[in-house]
């Protein structure tokens, strides 16, 4: 299949396909006589799987390397790896939720006081230990 229709199966783009070739996260397919790329299943799977290693926000080499594994057929090593790095990666969602909450407390609280008619400044300059929303 060519890169479009690969691109469009997947929910990506060209654009994103050609990065992952470009920087050697995804081999080069093999091209038809017209010079198209010419992705077969295996290259799809491999795609897929690295789309969705991402979507779960793991770093991209990270991704990459589970996505070579698992097309490597080394799939259970894939599974082992991902046991041990999810407990990890909940504690970070978890944190980056606790970071929006407070930010989304400074700024109804930064509404507050500006509809009131505060002045911005002193209030924008907060530490956040010095918050107390």
């Amino acid at each position: 299949m060519k890169i479009g229709e690969l691109a469009k199966t997947l929910g990506t783009t060209p654009e994103a396909v050609r990065f992952y070739e470009r920087e050697g996260l995804l081999p080069g397919p093999a091209r038809q006589a017209s010079g198209y790329r010419d992705y077969g299943l295996a290259e799809a799977d491999r795609l897929r799987l690295l789309l969705g290693l991402r979507q779960l926000d793991l770093p991209l080499n990270e991704a990459a390397r589970l996505a070579t594994l698992c097309a490597d057929g080394r799939c259970p090593e894939v599974s082992d790896d991902l046991r041990r790095s999810l407990p990890i990666q909940r504690a970070e969602v978890r944190r980056r939720i606790a970071e929006l909450r407070h930010l989304a407390a400074r700024l109804a609280d930064l509404e507050r006081h500006l509809t009131a008619g505060d002045a911005p400044g002193p209030l924008i300059s907060l530490r956040k230990e010095d918050d107390d929303v």
